[in-house]
């Protein structure tokens, strides 16, 4: 395990473009999702778990949100299939092998969402939660400006710099696996 590196890249992405001609602050820039997936091993009839990505579902690509991903949020208005604060248990019971996370970036930026700065995810609170629905072997990548810290139970897999254009801050796409405990132990 020790011996493995990482993927590194930089990725200049495009402004947010969702269906319909929608506008959400803090949607999934265009041509992340599909890269996303890629890195997180999964294809677009792949089950994906969009964490704090209510809006991934009027995504305007066609494939970033593939036909069998779900969503889970806080705000009742991006209609997710989950409603639920994630820093809390999550009320889905299922087991995921890809979970995708877009969370607010920081309190500012939580600020400028209906449910407010108070319901601020920080990564370490959705890791703890990812980590107890995804399986063995799955991956869980997280878009944030900070490099994310894998659990002790997960190993990098990818650490990508994100750009959407001179005069914006530039985001971090961290990839992690979970791995088994006879695996941890290498």
């Amino acid at each position: 395990m020790g011996n493995i590196r990482p993927i590194t890249d930089v990725w200049i992405l495009a402004r947010p473009k969702l269906k319909a001609g929608k506008k959400w602050y803090g949607a999934y820039p265009a041509g992340f999702p599909e890269r996303g997936r890629a890195l997180l091993g999964a294809s677009l009839e792949s089950s994906v778990l969009h964490v704090c990505g209510g809006m991934a579902r009027f995504y305007a690509y066609s494939r970033g949100f593939g036909p069998n991903d779900k969503t889970l949020d806080l705000d009742p208005a991006t209609r997710p299939d989950f409603l639920c604060d994630v820093r809390k248990p999550w009320p889905t019971c299922e087991k995921w092998r890809f979970i995708l996370a877009d969370p607010a970036y920081s309190e500012t930026d939580q600020a400028k969402y209906k449910v407010g700065v108070k319901a601020y995810p920080r990564p370490i609170e959705i890791q703890r939660q990812a980590d107890l629905h995804l399986e063995v072997g799955g991956r869980f990548g997280i878009l944030h400006y900070d490099w994310i810290r894998p659990l002790p139970n997960w190993r990098n897999v990818a650490l990508i710099s994100v750009y959407m254009g001179y005069g914006n801050r530039s985001r971090t796409f961290s990839v992690h696996e979970k791995v088994s405990e006879s695996e941890n132990r290498l």
